[in-house]
């Protein structure tokens, strides 16, 4: 089996393990059985859950059986944000997020076919619900929270942080109960071992393990491990995973395909060789020649390419994957707009500067108002000096009429319109 350890550190992923000897050890001796949950705090899952997404994926590829636990029962509570109490959502909303997050998880992993016979290394895809929806208050109070040293409890980092500030509920403040007879339960049920989440875990994760050994007394599996993965932040400061226009959610209603695609070509070539080793599969090699390729020829955004082409793949399909492409193609005139996928084009218009209009073809204005009313040009005046200079087109063609109006037969689909200044700035009109 592969050596998963060297691997995850090579790619800088390995932020805290409990005793990283110990770990390689059993992994050598394997397979193990590991997990890692996600609590449905949303409607879908967004990139900053690749990581852990992704990461179970790389155990599974190494010879080990992953677990990826939707937390239908600690998702009505929700784990304490740092610095405000989290809104609870309604049971019914809480199904339906579930149901959302399992569906966008069985993406990134191989399960046991129908009909065939498991394998050791088949992933399970688990509700904690199950377990916890059985749990009695009195059996929380007497089976678990006896375990727990309130002394403990309130030197956590998030707690202190929320005592000195607005304070927290007692439902937040046994959040890592739930979380830590998560493991309790997949230890008994399923020999599970190994826990994995992001470093701001750590302390959820290890409190896991600490009730493993009091309540089960780490037999028979032998001692529970843990490990965290780093969190990622973007070189300019700004949050990883966030957009002018907010997250970038799994879910392509909520993020196209195409921008989701955009996402990932336009990283900061300073973030590039993390995001690479992070979220690709390719080798050791083939990672490196694309740094190198980042150094030596950074306008040719190879990298940025390879890891778009691939993300969007696995998240969205080799389908869709191919949509967006041909559409990036097109918008900047390498390809026909008119065969582009409808759905497609009007995502991808949606990224870039445009204006949304009502009424028919023949109540738009010249394309000179168009074009200044997209924000590709400051003026009317400017749009006038781009048509006489010869840099204006639309759908591709080259306008040369300053005083030329859209037709009928212009419409994209009966309701796009893609205009253009230049090589490289790219605007729309959308009908509605």
């Amino acid at each position: 089996m592969t050596d998963i350890i060297d691997d995850l550190q090579w790619r800088g992923l390995i932020a805290q393990t409990t005793d990283l000897d110990d770990l390689r050890k059993a992994l050598a001796d394997g397979p193990v059985t590991l997990y890692c949950g996600f609590d449905p705090t949303a409607g879908s899952l967004h990139v900053g859950h690749l990581t852990q997404a992704l990461t179970l994926a790389r155990f599974q590829r190494a010879g080990h059986r992953p677990i990826a636990l939707v937390g239908g029962a600690t998702g009505m509570i929700g784990d304490p944000k740092p610095n405000a109490e989290r809104t609870l959502n309604s049971p019914e909303t809480i199904r339906q997020w579930v149901g959302n997050l399992k569906r966008q998880l069985s993406s990134f992993l191989e399960f046991t076919p129908e009909g065939a016979e498991p394998k050791p290394t088949d992933a399970l895809l688990l509700d904690n619900a199950e377990w916890l929806g059985k749990l009695t208050a009195i059996g929380l109070l007497r089976d678990i929270g006896k375990h727990f040293s309130i002394n403990q409890m309130l030197a956590r980092e998030t707690v202190k942080t929320r005592l000195e500030g607005a304070g927290m509920s007692y439902t937040e403040f046994s959040y890592v109960l739930l979380q830590s007879y998560d493991y309790v339960e997949l230890y008994r049920r399923h020999g599970c071992t190994l826990q994995i989440g992001g470093s701001d875990q750590w302390g959820n994760i290890t409190a896991g393990l600490d009730l493993i050994r009091r309540m089960e007394g780490n037999e028979p599996h032998g001692p529970a491990h843990a490990l965290t993965t780093t969190l990622l932040t973007k070189a300019d400061g700004t949050k990883f995973g966030k957009t002018e226009s907010g997250a970038v959610w799994l879910d392509p209603e909520l993020t196209s395909p195409y921008a989701f695609y955009q996402f990932w070509f336009n990283s900061d070539d300073r973030d590039i060789p993390r995001y690479l080793r992070i979220f690709s599969f390719r080798s050791r090699e083939e990672i490196e020649e694309l740094e190198q390729k980042t150094i030596e020829r950074p306008a040719e955004r190879a990298a940025q390419r390879a890891l778009a082409e691939e993300l969007t793949t696995l998240v969205h399909g080799e389908q869709e994957c191919r949509n967006v492409i041909e559409a990036s193609k097109a918008l900047f005139g390498h390809g026909t707009l008119a065969d582009l996928n409808p759905d497609t084009l009007g995502a991808a218009l949606k990224e870039v500067p445009h204006v949304e209009l009502s009424g028919t073809v023949r109540e738009l204005p010249p394309l000179v108002d168009l074009f200044a009313s997209t924000g590709l040009v400051p003026s009317k005046s400017a749009a006038r000096r781009t048509i006489q200079e010869g840099g204006a087109y639309l759908n591709n063609a080259k306008v040369t009429d300053i005083e030329a109006r859209v037709g009928e037969e212009d419409l994209l689909h009966g309701r796009y319109l893609v205009l253009r200044r230049g090589k490289r700035n790219v605007g729309g009109v959308i009908l509605r």
